[in-house]
């Protein structure tokens, strides 16, 4: 991997954000996984106007790169729904794209208007689904059977974070498995590489260290 590509502006704009807002933070943390990582990322810390416009200007910038015909964003509950009307909000705004969006409840809703999904409607509609940190890909997954069951069609997915390390088979990474299930792309706005590239332009060796040694242990190999 090659730690020497330069930052985007938006990508050096997020990471500074998140690292001053405590998002992104260095150090020793016990992830879901049982694995001791040297930082951690709580997108749920970026709650601020100046953070989520960076943010939702990276994702759309992403998804117009992209280039996926799509009709509604979809953010899993609940990081993910101010992500997507964030999102929606930049993409007609930056780039006259203009699509729906709509989110999941925790459980469904057995009064008012009912059920599950809120937003834009999802049947026979093309989906985009963002999320934040990839990690076991459930939130996901579980966005991918809520979209399909309302007769949606996923299109892919956008991500904030792909911390770029294999899964519990130690070969394939999160990503890797959930493009195959998917069947479309699975991209991010953020890479570890990135994280690695930052903390080296700001001469943090103590934490570059452990964040190589992280990956050469959890990382993602090159074939």
């Amino acid at each position: 991997m090659d730690d020497a590509e330069s930052l985007s502006r938006v990508q050096k704009d997020l990471i500074d954000g998140s690292f001053a807002s405590g998002a992104l933070r260095f150090g020793t943390f016990t992830l879901k996984s049982g694995r001791i990582s040297p930082y951690f990322f709580n997108a749920g810390e970026l709650s601020t106007g100046p953070l989520i416009s960076v943010l939702a200007t990276g994702y759309a910038a992403e998804i117009a790169k992209l280039g996926v015909k799509f009709d509604v964003l979809f953010g899993p509950a609940y990081k993910g729904i101010p992500l997507a009307a964030a999102t929606a909000l930049a993409l007609h705004r930056e780039h006259g794209i203009d699509v729906g969006y709509a989110f999941d409840r925790k459980e469904a809703k057995d009064h008012g208007e009912g059920g599950r999904v809120v937003g834009a409607p999802l049947k026979g509609k093309r989906v985009l689904v963002l999320d934040d940190v990839m990690t076991s890909g459930k939130a996901v997954r579980i966005s991918v059977d809520t979209i399909r069951a309302e007769g949606g069609e996923i299109v892919g997915a956008v991500l904030l974070l792909d911390r770029e390390e294999v899964g519990p088979d130690g070969k394939t990474s999160t990503v890797e498995d959930l493009h195959g299930f998917l069947g479309h792309e699975v991209v991010s706005l953020l890479k570890m590489r990135h994280l690695i590239t930052w903390l080296k332009n700001r001469g943090d060796n103590s934490s570059i260290e452990a964040m190589e040694a992280y990956r050469a242990q959890y990382g993602i190999k090159q074939t």
